[in-house]
């Protein structure tokens, strides 16, 4: 089987992680899942700005650890959670780069959340 790539952020393809300064609260069916005042923000290239929050801030009893995995070349092999709502799952919902390249290696012991499937203020 071939090695994944490994690619280092530059002037082609930026990632900048910089402390969040103010409270971020992620919320699922009016139920908080994530509270902190100590998120990460990750602008990488034209992507949106994702807010990794560290693991101590997170409900963690509400996430289920999936089979899924994703892999990105700047980042590296990424984990996935599903989140138990209301009786519902949402699958895949939640990831980690749980052994980030050395060039993220800040969002170590983080998660992100789905935009599209979580309230997130103070992003």
């Amino acid at each position: 089987m071939p090695e994944k790539p490994v690619r280092i952020p530059g002037t082609d393809h930026p990632i900048i992680i910089t402390a969040n300064p103010g409270r971020v609260v992620v919320r699922q069916g009016g139920k908080t899942l994530a509270d902190t005042r100590r998120a990460l923000t990750l602008r990488e290239a034209a992507y949106p700005a994702v807010q990794y929050i560290p693991r101590a801030d997170v409900d963690m009893a509400r996430l289920k650890r999936t089979d899924h995995a994703s892999y990105c070349p700047y980042k590296g092999q990424a984990s996935y959670f599903s989140v138990l709502a209301d009786g519902a799952q949402l699958e895949n919902a939640v990831w980690s780069y749980e052994a980030p390249y050395d060039a993220v290696a800040e969002i170590k012991d983080h998660l992100a959340f789905y935009a599209d499937r979580f309230e997130i203020t103070g992003a």
